[in-house]
């Protein structure tokens, strides 16, 4: 094992999940939150977060983890990472005041040879401007994705590493620690690694518009989308990864973020960025495709229909529900009675006045004129739909993500309506 000590600043979802990677990495780790309360609960390997395989890892490489509330036992680490996810607003506009502070405060601490890295996403220009000698001083791109956390921290595809001059080399104690991930390191100055994540977002945009887009097409033209995405994925210029599959527009927070990141950007510097005015105008439209499916196939003529929502957070994996679909849809039907289920998100009382949750998917479903999956949760896809059809009052499902099998739906005599195809009847 390594003799460096690694220490992160925060204990959100970045700073824990990077915390746990960099242990699994052989190294001894120190994270640290001015919270004992929650200090304490992670120390028991209680968290605040739903991660897949977080737990498992966790316990694995627990030896190897120190967790603290007191900000001097950062002075015995040879590199602090500033790991703190970064608060947005609903226009997606980002909040760095905790960001600034909790540096201002490991810049306290740090000792001498110590190193600094700056993980959370922050604009061009924020890693430049912190008061400390740029030979100590880095950015890096962090990889999080929620539902995916653990795999993309211990096995990034590579590493993005800002610093004053990328002709300079790496530390070793910097180069050691990277190195550990077996991944390509690029080394770029400030200012493009931290544009380097918003276009990375900013392709991950236009990749989930022209899918929807497409797919939309697909369903008023006898087309089916899933029989398109193969050849997609061949064609050397769009290749196996990209990001093909439909859904309800752009939710979770990050790259809703770094779209206002963009359309800042260019009120500065004078640049022309109205495609990205039009990926939120398109993100906004593919939300209310559930809304309008709903009010088409049941409301139109049955106005007090049962729904049933399958689903809150905004993707499955996690607990977020952080510009979620189902929860605007859930906001335009104020005056409908819903049942609702979600495996890991829990509704404040009140919030909806309107909406019931329940304890899992059948009771939700029981008795529904139309059932909407929100979410893709895997054990959505387990459903059977003979049984739904035995349960339900209603025949119609709306299924964007389709996670039930279409012909099978047909089969049971439901209704299976589906983003990229037309009306499966």
């Amino acid at each position: 094992m390594s003799t460096l000590v690694v220490g992160f600043a925060g204990l959100t979802h970045l700073g824990l999940i990077s915390s746990v990677a960099a242990a699994s990495k052989g190294f001894r780790t120190l994270g640290y939150a001015d919270d004992p309360p929650l200090v304490n609960a992670i120390s028991q390997g209680i968290f605040p977060i739903l991660e897949p395989n977080l737990p498992e890892t966790f316990t694995k490489y627990r030896d190897r983890l120190t967790f603290t509330a007191d900000l001097n036992d950062l002075s015995v680490c040879d590199i602090v990472t500033i790991a703190l996810d970064v608060v947005t607003n609903d226009q997606g506009q980002s909040d760095l005041t905790l960001v600034r502070n909790m540096i201002d405060r490991v810049l306290s601490v740090l000792r001498k040879e110590a190193l600094l890295v700056v993980l959370c996403q922050v604009p061009p220009g924020f890693t430049r401007s912190i008061p400390l000698d740029t030979q100590r001083l880095f950015y890096q791109v962090e990889t999080l994705v929620f539902g995916n956390a653990i795999e993309r921290a211990t096995t990034p595809e590579r590493i993005i590493l800002g610093q004053a001059d990328r002709h300079q080399p790496i530390p070793g104690i910097l180069a050691e620690f990277l190195g550990a991930f077996g991944c390509p390191i690029l080394p770029m100055r400030y200012e493009s690694a931290e544009l380097a994540k918003i276009s990375i977002n900013m392709c991950l945009i236009a990749s989930v518009s022209v899918a929807n887009m497409m797919a939309e097409l697909c369903s008023h033209l006898g087309a089916d989308w899933t029989e398109i995405v193969p050849a997609l994925r061949l064609d050397k210029r769009i290749g196996p990864h990209a990001y093909l599959k439909p859904g309800l527009g752009i939710s979770g927070g990050n790259l809703e973020r770094d779209v206002e990141n963009v359309c800042h950007l260019a009120g500065i510097t004078g640049c022309e960025v109205g495609v990205a005015h039009a990926w939120m105008t398109d993100s906004r439209y593919r939300k209310e495709w559930p809304l309008r499916q709903l009010h088409h196939a049941v409301l139109s003529h049955n106005p007090r229909a049962r729904i049933a929502i399958l689903g809150l957070a905004y993707k499955e994996n996690t607990a977020s529900t952080k510009n979620s679909p189902a929860l605007a849809l859930i906001a335009e039907l104020a005056t409908r009675a819903l049942w609702a289920y979600d495996p890991s998100v829990t509704m404040e009382p009140g919030i909806f006045p309107q909406l019931t949750t329940v304890a899992d998917a059948w009771t939700a479903c029981r008795g529904a004129d139309v059932i909407v999956i929100m979410t893709p949760w895997p054990e959505f896809a387990r459903l059977e739909p003979a049984r739904l059809a035995a349960e339900m009052a209603g025949r119609v499902v709306i299924d964007p993500y389709r996670m039930l099998d279409p012909e099978t739906c047909h089969k049971a005599g439901l209704r299976h309506l589906v983003l990229g195809a037309g009306s499966f009847t």
